[in-house]
C-alpha cells in the first residue's frame, strides 16, 4: 500500500463494464487514480466520458495477449510511475455443455480468465515487489469452488484463478498481498446476456437472501481487501453469494 498521504494507483482489468465498472467507480470515489484496462473500446470511451475527476486513465488492452498487457503496464509506468493495487477482473463466459464445447471456446475462456490474470498479475507483481508493497485482488467465482453444469471452461478457469491466488500470495509475501473474491449470481450485462428473465428469477428464488447480488456489493469487498484494513489477509478466497453455497449445493438452473 502507498505511504501515508500518497494517492493510491489502481489498475482494473475489464474495468469498463459490469463488476469491473463498479470497482472502478468505487476506487475513484475514494480519490484513487484508476487505470481501466479493457478490450471494449466503446465501453472505454463511455467510461471516460462519464468521468470528471481527472483521475481516470483508459487503456485498450487484451489481457489474453502478453504483449498488450506489457504495453499497458509500461504506460502506467510512464503516466503514474507504478501501481499499488491490481484488480484482476476481466472475464468471459460461454454457456455450453461439455460435449458441445469446442477447443476454440475452451481456449478462449481460459486465455482471458486465467492466462489473462496471470499476465496482468505478473506485470503488477514485478512492480509491487520492487517497491516492497502492493495488493492484488482477483475476481474468481463460486463456480471455481463447486460444480456447476453448462460452464466447464468457466468453472475450470475460476478454479485455476483461486489456485493462482494462493500460489502468488505465498511467493510474494510479505510485500504483496493476493486475495480473491468469489461472487455467486450477480446482475451484470454478461449475466443478462446468457440468462432469460425467467432463469434469473429462478436463480434469485434459489438464493437464501432471495435476490441476485449487485456489482457495487462485489466492489465493496474488493475495496476492503485492497485496503490497509485487510493488512493481515492474504492467500484467501472470499465467497459473496447471498448464501447460495452455504448448504454445499450450487444452483443447477
Amino acid at each position: 500500500m502507498p505511504v501515508s498521504g500518497e494517492t493510491r494507483t489502481v489498475a482494473v482489468t475489464g474495468g469498463a463494464r459490469g463488476i469491473g465498472e463498479a470497482i472502478t467507480e468505487t476506487f475513484l470515489g475514494q480519490g484513487c487514480r484508476v487505470a481501466v484496462l479493457d478490450n471494449d473500446l466503446e465501453a472505454l470511451d463511455r467510461c471516460a466520458a462519464r468521468d470528471d475527476s481527472g483521475m481516470l486513465l483508459t487503456v485498450g488492452t487484451d489481457v489474453a495477449d502478453e504483449a498488450s498487457v506489457a504495453e499497458a503496464f509500461a504506460r502506467l509506468d510512464h503516466e503514474w510511475n507504478g501501481i499499488d493495487v491490481l484488480c484482476n477482473n476481466a472475464g468471459v463466459s460461454i454457456r455450453r455443455d461439455v460435449l458441445d464445447t469446442s477447443a476454440a471456446e475452451w481456449n478462449k475462456v481460459l486465455a482471458v480468465n486465467l492466462t489473462g490474470a496471470f499476465h496482468a498479475g505478473r506485470q503488477a507483481a514485478l512492480r509491487m515487489h520492487a517497491r516492497g508493497r502492493g495488493a492484488i485482488v482477483n475476481t474468481a467465482s463460486v463456480s471455481g469452488l463447486v460444480g456447476m453444469p453448462h460452464y466447464a471452461a468457466y468453472n475450470v478457469s475460476k478454479a485455476g484463478l483461486i489456485e493462482l491466488t494462493r500460489t502468488m500470495a505465498l511467493e510474494l509475501a510479505p510485500a504483496v498481498r493476493v486475495n480473491a473474491v468469489c461472487p455467486g449470481y450477480v446482475l451484470t450485462p454478461m449475466q443478462e446476456a446468457e440468462y432469460t428473465p425467467q432463469m434469473l428469477a429462478e436463480c434469485a428464488a434459489a438464493i437464501p437472501l432471495g435476490r441476485l447480488g449487485t456489482p457495487r456489493e462485489i466492489a465493496g469487498l474488493v475495496s476492503y481487501l485492497a485496503s490497509d484494513d485487510a493488512a493481515f489477509i492474504t492467500g484467501q478466497s472470499f465467497v459473496i453469494d447471498g448464501g447460495e453455497s452455504a448448504g454445499g449445493l450450487a444452483s443447477t438452473v
